[in-house]
């Protein structure tokens, strides 16, 4: 898929099937990458297996913290990136949080 592209309402985001570390991925950073650490995530393919919901919990338990939602959706992205090679925004994320939240009455 090297040079697929996919196009978002300011510019063309590259799809990175062909990223094989977490580091390579659009949404990671040094902190995510600490925070994958802290999950015992080591690989693209264990972070396929795992939900968004899931690894903020655990590592709001972990750290004794509740993080920033935006890790959230950062979380999505890159599970997202993991399962199907297509490097989204973290924040085009944030909406269907937002939504499923306020469905839930969980607080955003």
């Amino acid at each position: 898929m090297s040079g697929a592209c996919i196009r978002t309402a300011k510019k063309a985001v590259p799809l990175v099937a062909e990223a094989t570390a977490l580091s390579e991925f659009r949404n990671v950073g040094e902190a995510m990458l600490r925070d994958f650490e802290l999950l015992g995530i080591a690989s693209v393919a264990e972070l396929a297996k795992q939900e968004a919901d899931e690894l903020y919990a655990r590592l709001s338990r972990i750290t004794g913290s509740r993080r920033d939602p935006f890790v959230h959706d950062t979380f999505a992205a890159a599970i997202h990136q993991a399962k199907t090679g297509e490097a989204l925004d973290w924040w085009a994320f944030t909406p269907i949080r937002k939504k499923r939240q306020a469905g839930s009455g969980l607080i955003t």
